[in-house]
C-alpha cells in the first residue's frame, strides 16, 4: 500500500526522478560513438597493466646491478607518478627504498618531494616489498646451497 502522505509522495518523485536520470545518463553513455573505443581502450589497459605483474628482482650479489636497478625503479616511479599512475609509482619507488643502501635518507627526500597520501601509501607498501625482496633472497641462497650439495 502506498503512503499518501506528503512525504511518501515527495519520497516516490525523488526516487522516479532518480531512476529516470539514471536511465538518461546510461542512454547517453550508450549513444556516445566513441564509448565502445573507450571502453577496449579501458580494458586493453587493463590487460597490459595484468601481464606486467612483479617487476623482475636483480641479482643481490652485484652492486652493479643494483644500482642500475634502483636508478631505474626511481625513474619509472616518477614518471608513473607524473603520469597519474600512483599505485604504479608506489610500487616502483618501494623496490628502489628496498634495495636502497640508505632507505632513511631517501625515505627523507621522499617525504618532501610527494604528497602526503602519496608517501603514506609508499609506508604502507615498503613491508610487502621488502618481504618479496627477502623471500627473493632467501630462494637464492637457498639454491646456491644445493647447487654446491650436488658438487
Amino acid at each position: 500500500m502506498l503512503p499518501k502522505s506528503p512525504l511518501g509522495i515527495a519520497a516516490a518523485g525523488v526516487g522516479i526522478c532518480f531512476l529516470g536520470y539514471c536511465i538518461y545518463f546510461d542512454h547517453k553513455r550508450r549513444s556516445d560513438p566513441l564509448f565502445k573505443q573507450k571502453l577496449r581502450e579501458r580494458r586493453r589497459k587493463q590487460r597490459q597493466n595484468a601481464k606486467k605483474g612483479p617487476t623482475p628482482l636483480p641479482a643481490m650479489n652485484s652492486p652493479l646491478e643494483m644500482q642500475k636497478f634502483f636508478l631505474q625503479e626511481v625513474h619509472n616511479g616518477e614518471e608513473l607518478l607524473a603520469q597519474g599512475d600512483i599505485n604504479g609509482g608506489i610500487e616502483h619507488l618501494s623496490n628502489a627504498v628496498a634495495v636502497c643502501g640508505q632507505p632513511h635518507q631517501l625515505l627523507q627526500v621522499l617525504q618532501q618531494t610527494l604528497p602526503a597520501h602519496v608517501f603514506q601509501k609508499l609506508l604502507e607498501q615498503l613491508p610487502i616489498v621488502t618481504q618479496r625482496f627477502a623471500n627473493s633472497n632467501s630462494a637464492e641462497s637457498s639454491s646456491k646451497v644445493t647447487e654446491e650439495e650436488l658438487e
